[in-house]
């Protein structure tokens, strides 16, 4: 079964609008894991618009499912992750000033900044996973990097799943095929929800793992947290 990690990005967001501590991301976290959810994503970005370095020291002691850090690779973002030690780190090439991840990585072009900080992390027992756009071509450079998984960026796939699914999932079937034949792992986020999930998991061989965030917490200001996270563990459920 593919697990579920919820990116809490957005309870953080919802908090720092208003200044204090409520929403708490750090009783998300629990409730969410108490729910059922598999693990935690955030996204620390370096101006802190959602979580904070703080949330991140806070969280680490709290997340007994796993724990999966995002985000670019600049140094004190490395230095951070080496000393909280999560589960999983994503390394996202996102800009300091983007709203949101918006690419993946060219992993050709990049190839010995990757396998220099991938050694760093695997040496620290960090499993390592790389943002990657579906393109199959890429993913060879990936494994050689050292990495352990691949993230598929799923914005494409489901900005275009309602016109044509089996067109929409095909770049990202084949990145998956391409993946499993050089030994990596498969994750996926970015957009993912509750109408297009199902698809998605069903056709993509051996994905490990989906990290949902912005549609997870929306859905839930109308179904309830916990009744949105089982929502999603059913559409990621092979029976």
């Amino acid at each position: 079964m593919t697990k579920l990690s919820v990116n809490i990005n957005k309870i953080a967001t919802l908090r720092n609008a208003r200044g204090g501590e409520t929403p708490s991301v750090t009783e998300a976290a629990v409730k969410i894991q108490e729910f059922g959810g598999q693990g935690i994503t955030i996204h620390p970005r370096p101006d802190e618009r959602h979580i904070t370095r703080k949330d991140v020291y806070d969280l680490k002691p709290l997340v007994t499912t796993e724990f999966n850090i995002e985000g670019n690779p600049h140094q004190s973002f490395i230095d951070m992750v080496l000393e909280v030690k999560p589960e999983q780190v994503t390394l996202v090439p996102d800009a300091d000033d983007a709203i949101t991840s918006n690419a993946g990585w060219d992993t050709k072009k990049h190839f010995d900044f990757l396998t220099e900080i991938i050694a760093e992390f695997k040496k620290a027992g960090i499993r390592t996973s790389v943002f990657l756009d579906p393109l199959p071509e890429l993913v060879e450079y990936a494994a050689k990097t050292g990495a352990d998984r691949i993230e598929l960026y799923t914005e494409a796939y489901a900005k275009n799943y309602l016109t044509n699914k089996e067109q929409a999932i095909k770049p990202y079937y084949d990145t998956a095929v391409e993946a499993t034949n050089f030994g990596l792992g498969i994750n996926a986020g970015h957009d993912l929800s509750l109408e297009n999930l199902k698809y998605f998991a069903d056709t993509i061989p051996n994905l490990l793992e989906v990290s949902i965030g912005h549609a997870l917490v929306s859905e839930a200001l109308y179904m309830g947290l916990e009744n949105t996270v089982q929502a999603y563990l059913k559409r990621l459920a092979k029976w």
